[in-house]
């Protein structure tokens, strides 16, 4: 796998901290989860990530922590700024100890400014990012797209990337350095194209009012006659032809009247099934695909052809995509095919990573540093 050897410790967070960790897991990665609970019910993306609970807040736990910092590539940190600091576990004491490490530091608003230590979610960082101006029918209220620009895309898949970049530059000058991932501007930047086209003619209205945004017929979606829905993104003129000989209309494409025809469409759709819809686009080229229920994408010809998600008998019949890219000569696996070790198995190779004894493991444990889930576990 291409990450193999890479060692990572993640600090537990919600959502984009674990996204993150989960993407270096599933590329090859050893990934250590520190939580203050051994089974936390809120890491949904935690399966394949080995698990130590250490408290800390505590003199012995920061201690602990460190030790595994010394011999760790990475670690992520989703935490407001100082926070670290205040644990004794902040970059210039880690960095010090280790000069190799990646230290990822994964917050809302980044680690200086004036919003710098403020509580926020994906709501607010995509708002604070100009993003979610755009995002939103005509004469309504802006709408996130639930939580995925910020704490996804511009949260832990960006953190991953510029730990990813900082491993690689590591190999010329032997360092490690500090990723400071904001999501505000994570989202920015991943909305990049968005402010950078707005000279083109796609644009030039207001929200909800442009081609891309909901402001024209022929892209969008339309409800079929079993409840479901069908997508349609005919931009191109050739496959504007070929929609409209589908549909047997022959609307001019840039028509003013864009209620009236997309009303028009709608009744259309609403006439056939989904299914029928897509065997009638099937050998189409127009852009137009069936909008799959998130259960059962994985049946689809094409993702069950390439096995774009992960058989339901691992993930106990959860739908869960395969990691992506994919890779010719060193795939990723998805962390919920990894076997899992039971967490005093876990305990013992963290520490013999780290160059710890057993000796060392009880000592944590009697100083109420490390939490084992009895006294009586032997390791």
């Amino acid at each position: 796998m291409a990450l193999k050897g890479i060692k990572v410790l993640e600090l537990a967070g919600l959502a984009p901290g674990p996204h993150c960790g989960m993407i270096l897991c599933d590329f090859g990665a050893t990934v250590t989860r520190v939580d203050r609970i051994i089974d936390n019910p809120l890491d949904c993306l935690g399966k394949g990530k080995r698990t130590i609970a250490i408290n800390i807040k505590s003199a012995k736990g920061q201690e602990l922590v460190r030790a595994l910092s010394k011999t760790s590539d990475v670690l992520i940190e989703p935490y407001r700024p100082g926070v670290m600091e205040k644990l004794n576990l902040g970059p210039e004491i880690l960095l010090d100890e280790n000069p190799r490490l990646i230290y990822a530091r994964l917050t809302g608003f980044g680690q200086t400014g004036p919003l710098a230590k403020r509580a926020g979610h994906d709501i607010n960082y995509v708002a604070m990012s100009g993003i979610l101006s755009m995002l939103g029918r005509s004469n309504e209220p802006p709408t996130p797209p639930i939580n995925l620009i910020a704490d996804f895309a511009g949260g832990g898949l960006l953190c991953a990337f510029g730990i990813l970049a900082a491993i690689v530059e590591r190999h010329s000058s032997g360092k490690g350095q500090i990723v400071d991932c904001s999501m505000t501007e994570g989202a920015a930047y991943v909305g990049s194209w968005l402010t950078r086209s707005r000279n083109l003619p796609i644009w030039g209205g207001g929200r909800g009012e442009n081609i891309l945004d909901g402001g024209a017929f022929y892209y969008g979606t339309y409800e079929t006659s079993d409840g479901k829905y069908m997508s349609v993104g005919a931009l191109e003129p050739q496959f504007y032809s070929e929609f409209m000989r589908i549909l047997e209309l022959d609307f001019d494409q840039f028509d003013p009247n864009i209620d009236k025809c997309r009303k028009e469409v709608q009744q259309i759709f609403k006439t056939k099934t989904q299914s029928e819809w897509s065997k009638l686009f099937e050998s189409v080229d127009a852009c137009v695909f069936p909008v799959l229920q998130w259960k059962n994408a994985e049946q689809h010809p094409h993702n069950n052809v390439r096995n774009s998600f992960v058989s339901k008998a691992v993930t106990d019949g959860i739908v869960v995509p395969t990691p992506a890219p994919l890779l010719s000569r060193t795939p990723a696996v998805s962390g919920v095919q990894c076997e899992c070790q039971n967490y005093s198995k876990q305990i013992e190779e963290i520490f013999k990573d780290a160059g710890l004894t057993a000796a060392e493991v009880k000592k944590y444990q009697k100083d109420g540093a490390l939490i084992l889930p009895n006294s009586n576990a032997k390791l």
